[in-house]
C-alpha cells in the first residue's frame, strides 16, 4: 500500500561522533519562538495604531532579538469588522506569547502579554464581537 523509504535516514553523527553543526538549546528555541510571537503581535498592534502598547512590545522584541524590530505604519481607515478581526488576532498572539513566556519563566513578557490579552478582550467587547 505504501512505498518503502529508499533513502538512508539523515544522522547528525559523523564517524560515530556528534557533528559540529550548531544546535539550539531549548532556552534558545523558546527565545526565538517568543520573539516571533511578539513581533507578530507588534505588527498587529501597529496596524491598530496603539502606539504606547507597541512601544512596550517593541522593547521586549529588541531585548530578545538584540536589535530593534521593523515597524509597519498604520494603514488608512479601517471598518469595524477589520478592527474586530485585528483585536481577535492580537488577543490570540498575546495568548501564545503568554504561554511561551510562562514556559521560559519570563515574568516581564508574561505580564505584558496578559495585559495585552485583557486590553484586546475589552476592545472586542466594545466592538461587540467575541
Amino acid at each position: 500500500m505504501y512505498e518503502p523509504i529508499r533513502t538512508k535516514p539523515v544522522d547528525p553523527r559523523i564517524d560515530g561522533r556528534r557533528s559540529d553543526y550548531p544546535r539550539s538549546s531549548r532556552s534558545e528555541a523558546l527565545d526565538i519562538q517568543l520573539g516571533g510571537h511578539l513581533a507578530a503581535l507588534l505588527a498587529v498592534t501597529d496596524e491598530l495604531g496603539l502606539e504606547a502598547a507597541a512601544a512596550g512590545i517593541a522593547a521586549q522584541v529588541a531585548r530578545l532579538r538584540g536589535a530593534q524590530p521593523t515597524r509597519a505604519p498604520r494603514s488608512s481607515r479601517q471598518d469595524a469588522e477589520t478592527v474586530a478581526a485585528l483585536h481577535q488576532q492580537a488577543r490570540d498572539l498575546a495568548a501564545r506569547a503568554l504561554l511561551v513566556a510562562a514556559s521560559r519563566a519570563d515574568t516581564t513578557v508574561a505580564i505584558l502579554a496578559a495585559e495585552r490579552m485583557d486590553a484586546h478582550s475589552a476592545a472586542l467587547e466594545l466592538v461587540g464581537a467575541h
